[in-house]
């Protein structure tokens, strides 16, 4: 698989994701439901504590990759939600130091919503990915 960035303005790549990507020669695709910050059991971790719950939910997301025989590194889209987006923003270096590792930037879409399925959720993640 071959990716290409497309930024015709480089102010996502400060915020740590591309405008677009071009993905050419993908031979399968994963759909990753969204992941959050629960333990193997389904029971919510972390109350109150964004920064916990970004981490577990990205631990979470890489576990189910890794069931596809994928890492983050074959993640090509993002969605995230979360219910206080600037306490999401600001732990966002952890997308960069998890990210970082494999030198991709997926195209991510951040919305702000009221509350997520299960009460005391803070943070939710989808991915596609492909290799």
């Amino acid at each position: 698989m071959q990716r290409t960035p497309v930024n015709p303005w480089d102010w996502s790549l400060k915020l740590g994701y591309n405008q677009a990507e071009v993905i050419e020669g993908p031979s399968r695709q994963v759909i990753c439901a969204g992941q959050t910050a629960v333990d193997g059991h389904g029971a919510p971790q972390h109350p109150g504590d964004m920064r916990a719950q970004i981490a577990l939910a990205l631990d979470n997301l890489e576990t189910v990759l890794a069931g596809a025989d994928m890492t983050l590194g074959n993640v090509i889209k993002l969605g995230v939600y979360a219910t206080d987006v600037d306490a999401a923003l600001k732990n966002f270096d952890l997308f960069g130091m998890r990210f970082g590792r494999f030198q991709v930037a997926p195209p991510m879409t951040l919305l702000g919503v009221t509350r997520l399925a299960i009460p005391g959720l803070m943070f939710e993640i989808e991915a596609t990915a492909a290799d």
